[in-house]
């Protein structure tokens, strides 16, 4: 029998790991729903690749059996948690151990550090759930997946005179960092500089800002052809948070990128109704170790995978 092999992934796999992730996906959602969740190339996918190594360089963990590349699994060490980000397994590799010897590998360096690990799981797929569960994650937050319709003059909403809606400059970093951890108790500085700096030129980031000068909110988005998501952000009213949702989707004009919104955000879940939203599918925000119970709104993503 083959020896199960875990190590860091290298440069030059990074289209291997892009064309496992295309392929893995696809496969679980054609086999399990009827549909592809990725349209593009497989090429296109390694964009994943691309972000994560920019935001956390050696942190992707490849498992190889039989001499090929059977699982990819990349994480986020943040001063206050790691971050699990898509783990995928090879369609011809499902049920031997893939998945659990990579998840057991990201919980090892967690517990080295004395750090919760969260991650955001489909709640349809009841195998990665049990998988999870068995390692100690508990669900911790529900979340829709939503997208909306375009309208023809974009999409309206009233912004309350306690609060304005802007671009994002550099120099809101550190009062997007306090927000977040002031409300979850998160500190990711590292991804919301790098979304700001927008090397890939996908990012775009809104905040809302009130009178007194506070931030109250923002919201990150990106369109590529293999992502096109809202969030993640964070806000402090479901007010703030349909602002700087619509701000987003506005920006990105024609195109319908997911919104992973909140199920506790029931005025804003109607209201994206009425806008003509639907839902795609469900998520949970899952945590292993210490959780903090947000004081607001978290909206999270799939690229890069921060919970």
């Amino acid at each position: 029998m083959s020896e199960l092999i875990i190590a860091p992934m290298q440069p030059d796999e990074w289209s291997q790991v892009g064309a496992l992730i295309h392929q893995s996906t696809n496969s679980w959602y054609q086999s399990h729903l009827g549909h592809e969740i990725f349209n593009c190339s497989p090429s296109e996918t390694d964009i994943f690749c691309k972000v994560y190594e920019a935001l956390d360089p050696g942190c992707c963990l490849i498992a190889r059996l039989d001499g090929n590349i059977a699982g990819s699994c990349f994480y986020h060490p943040r001063p206050t948690h790691i971050s699990l980000g898509i783990l995928n397994v090879a369609s011809d590799y499902f049920g031997r151990g893939i998945a659990r010897a990579l998840l057991n590998a990201v919980c090892e360096i967690a517990d080295a550090e004395n750090k919760t690990v969260r991650l955001i799981s489909s709640a349809l797929n009841l195998d990665s759930f049990s998988l999870y569960s068995r390692a100690g994650f508990c669900p911790k937050a529900v979340y829709q997946d939503m997208i909306i319709p375009y309208p023809e003059h974009g999409h309206i909403y009233k912004s309350p005179p306690t609060f304005t809606v802007r671009d994002a400059a550099i120099e809101d970093l550190e009062g997007m960092v306090e927000l977040e951890l002031k409300h979850t108790g998160l500190s990711r500085k590292k991804d919301f500089k790098y979304f700001l700096e927008n090397s890939e030129g996908i990012w775009h980031t809104s905040i809302a800002v009130m009178e007194s000068g506070e931030l109250s909110g923002f919201m990150v988005s990106h369109v590529h052809p293999a992502s096109a998501i809202v969030g993640p952000g964070f806000a402090t009213s479901e007010e703030v948070a349909e602002a700087l949702v619509c701000e987003e989707l506005n920006f990105r004009g024609p195109s319908t990128p997911l919104i992973v919104v909140p199920a506790i955000a029931s005025n804003l879940i109607k209201s994206l109704y009425a806008r003509g939203a639907r839902n795609l599918e469900l998520h949970l925000g899952q945590a292993r170790g210490v959780f903090q119970e947000p004081t607001g709104y978290q909206f999270p993503t799939f690229l890069p995978e921060t919970a």
